[in-house]
């Protein structure tokens, strides 16, 4: 049985279910303006770079307080120029609301749409940029939880940089749970979060910017509480002090979360968990009667979508409140052309909870 403080696994894209070392971590209150504080929040910014990429020297990390979406947004409304024009690559819920942000900014936005369960495609890409050559900035998901579809963020990235074009990623749940290199795939920003991948919880979001490419954008911004630019250069100039009233205590949590995915060997180790995870519950499900929405190629393990059962008696509500009841939460289905449900396979879990898992939905099957 779960702790009574821990009723339920947290079976969805984050906030996740976290250690209770980490929501220990948060037990304790800070000073902002404290040296101590200040420089955990340095360590953190310089590990973050780290993990990004193999060569540091080129990159930065800019803490934001926040949703992953109010980091996503003072992305785009801080580092395209008000003469800049965006692509936005989307096949889902998230890529469709990098355009919306960009269009309530007033930014010219070309969105390029693949539809909710096709990937995206650096053939598409490559045509709109030939026939619309202003285009400055081109951004994607690079795993598009509104499915659990994984997009090639290198292959979108070989053809934004072939074009000299400022390159944008979402990487908010994928980030510290899926291996890449921001220098090697030619990012110059990449977006998350601190309740995703790396298993803190909610309050922050961080970019690790290419430390050129941001310096470009003083003035842009569009917003001065989302001032990318401005809270950076804060940052740098005073040691690791955010403009404005930080949270102390996921910044602490965070910093747990930090060492506890060096302690289980980095994200390699941490992606091959994830992978189990996925592998387990997928096959559990099909066991159970459930068939994965996405084809295994285009699988992230970070989340999977599953089809309802042909059955005119299942209901996703009646199997949520049941399944909450044998200690795990699932997270609805977000696309509009099949009815589907989701869950997660990140956070504090492994393979041995996605088995009871899907041994209680057979053990309860109700249609």
């Amino acid at each position: 049985m779960l702790p009574r403080s821990n009723p339920y696994l947290l079976l969805t894209p984050g906030p996740l279910t976290t250690t209770p070392t980490v929501k220990a971590a948060m037990l304790s209150d800070w000073c902002t303006w404290d040296q101590q504080y200040n420089e955990v929040v340095q360590s953190i910014r310089s590990k973050l770079v780290r993990l990004a990429t193999r060569a540091p020297a080129s990159y930065t990390t800019v803490l934001m307080q926040g949703s992953g979406t109010f980091v996503v947004e003072s992305v785009i409304g801080s580092v395209i120029p008000h003469d800049g024009k965006l692509a936005v690559l989307a096949n889902g819920a998230y890529g469709d609301r990098i355009g919306k942000m960009a269009k309530v900014l007033g930014i010219d936005t070309v969105v390029i749409d693949f539809g909710e369960t096709s990937p995206v495609d650096g053939a598409r890409l490559d045509s709109v940029l030939l026939e619309q050559p202003d285009i400055t900035h081109v951004a994607v998901v690079h795993t598009e939880t509104t499915t659990g579809m994984r997009n090639s963020i290198e292959e979108i990235g070989r053809v934004a940089n072939r074009h000299g074009k400022v390159y944008i990623v979402d990487a908010m749940s994928s980030f510290g749970g899926i291996e890449l290199d921001v220098a090697d795939i030619g990012i110059d920003f990449l977006i998350s979060s601190s309740n995703k991948c790396i298993q803190g919880v909610p309050g922050f979001g961080f970019v690790i910017a290419k430390t050129t490419s941001l310096e470009q954008c003083a003035g842009r911004a569009r917003s001065l509480s989302l001032d990318l630019y401005d809270q950076w250069d804060t940052m740098e100039r005073e040691g690791g002090k955010w403009r404005f009233t930080s949270p102390t205590h996921v910044v602490y949590a965070f910093n747990q979360a930090l060492r506890e995915l060096e302690q289980e060997g980095g994200i390699a180790k941490r992606q091959m968990r994830f992978t189990n995870n996925q592998k387990t519950l997928a096959a559990g499900m099909a066991r159970a009667g459930f068939r994965a929405l996405l084809p295994e190629e285009h699988q992230s393990p970070i989340i999977t979508s599953f089809y309802y059962p042909e059955s005119d008696s299942f209901s996703f509500k009646e199997l949520y409140e049941r399944i909450k009841q044998e200690g795990f939460v699932l997270y609805p289905g977000k696309i509009s052309t099949a009815p589907t449900f989701r869950i997660g396979n990140i956070g504090d879990v492994n393979a041995a909870d996605m088995e009871r898992l899907t041994q209680s939905i057979e053990k309860i099957r109700f249609w």
